[in-house]
């Protein structure tokens, strides 16, 4: 990643801010709402200039809930006393094909931080199990070195998301009370050693309601930009996850409303034009069809946040955790007993629904734009 990474640059950064993020700043400061309409025009201008009117969808796969963390806000958090359950290779391919059915061709798998559980020869076995019926694989799990990556990549996968939280060092340090999150700057350089590995897209974000938004948005904005420039290969991606309510039953320290978002949004296409937006389920729907009317790219729909929430694989293995040691398998499951989701999800509405309610917009859902059979070919031609 070179001697100067994102995270020791934003830590010992001094001076005024410069380039697209001067200007994302100056359009994050309070605005009237004409000049608010202004800019969402401008966005969507931008959005269709480079994006056409298509939305990418894909859809996540929870593979586990455990986790060694001790994170306040997250249901997944070590201490948090909820049911949890790792899928079998076997259960992750049954959850994968339940979205391939539903049209997904774009698969993201998620996964709490436990490296026992959720170990690098794990995900290259669920990326292996998936990859004949899903062109696009995602990973969002714990942090690893570019040496870790790679066998992933190797196996299939074309994208990796790893969100910051926030960025700000000291709510940063107070969030994450225990286990390897807590190092701030190895998280932070994380999409760089993925690049390293090969992945073809970088997701980042900020978790909305820990710090307050506009210092948060101008940092996030801040690595968009390092990345454009050091990480120019890949895709960059952004989302803006809003705290939602989750086990624990922690509450967001900030408001960041949906003129908030609106704005952030509409000034991150304004400045980065390129880059892809994404939304998932955490937002209402009606906000989710104006804001895709904005600068949102990339959706998900229909999605369940805890392992097997789509056709009810590892019930038989719930369990409960103590300070991340595994206890025995819960004997005697009843039908409403699930694994815990990360969070409740605000837009419940089907595959179809969705996809029905794009075409009224004049949109079109876009399934597949990726197969790994382009990236053969363009290391047959550079050898």
């Amino acid at each position: 990643m070179g001697i100067m990474s994102f995270s020791s640059e934003f830590i010992h950064r001094h001076g005024p801010l410069t380039g697209a993020v001067a200007r994302f700043a100056q359009l994050l400061e309070p605005k009237t709402g004409p000049e608010l309409e202004a800019m969402a025009q401008e966005a969507n201008r931008l959005t269709r200039q480079h994006f056409g009117r298509t939305i990418r969808m894909f859809g996540p796969v929870y593979l586990s809930n455990e986790c060694i963390n001790n994170c306040k806000y997250c249901g997944f958090s070590r201490d948090n006393p909820i049911l949890r359950v790792t899928l079998t290779v076997d259960q992750v391919e049954t959850e994968a094909k339940f979205l391939a059915n539903q049209g997904f061709r774009s698969i993201l798998l998620v996964a709490g931080e436990h490296p026992k559980f959720v170990s690098e020869d794990y995900l290259v076995k669920c990326v292996e199990k998936i990859r004949p019926f899903t062109p696009s694989i995602g990973i969002e799990v714990g942090p690893m070195e570019t040496e870790g990556y790679i066998p992933i990549v190797k196996a299939g996968a074309e994208y990796l998301i790893v969100f910051q939280e926030t960025y700000d060092p000291v709510v940063y340090e107070d969030m994450h009370v225990f286990g390897p999150k807590k190092d701030y700057a190895w998280r932070m350089d994380c999409p760089e050693r993925g690049y390293a590995a090969g992945f073809r897209r970088l997701g980042i974000g900020a978790l909305f309601g820990l710090a307050p938004w506009r210092e948060e948005a101008i940092a996030l904005a801040m690595h968009t930009q390092y990345l454009l420039k050091h990480c120019w290969k890949a895709l960059v991606h952004v989302t803006l996850p809003r705290l939602r309510p989750a086990a624990g039953g922690f509450q967001p320290r900030y408001e960041f409303t949906d003129r908030d978002m609106t704005q952030v949004i509409c000034a991150l296409r304004i400045c980065f034009p390129q880059i892809g937006i994404t939304q998932s389920t955490r937002e209402r729907p009606e906000f989710r069809d104006a804001l895709m009317q904005l600068g949102v790219t990339t959706i998900s729909a229909a999605s369940r946040t805890e392992p097997g929430g789509y056709t009810g694989a590892g019930r038989d293995q719930l369990h409960q955790t103590k300070k991340g040691i595994r206890g025995e398998a819960i004997k005697d499951v009843t039908p409403d007993m699930n694994a815990e989701e990360q969070f409740h999800i605000a837009d419940s509405r089907t595959v179809p629904e969705v996809v029905a309610r794009l075409r009224e917009m004049g949109l079109e859902p876009v399934w597949k734009d990726w197969d790994q059979s382009i990236q053969n070919e363009e290391v047959t031609l550079a050898k």
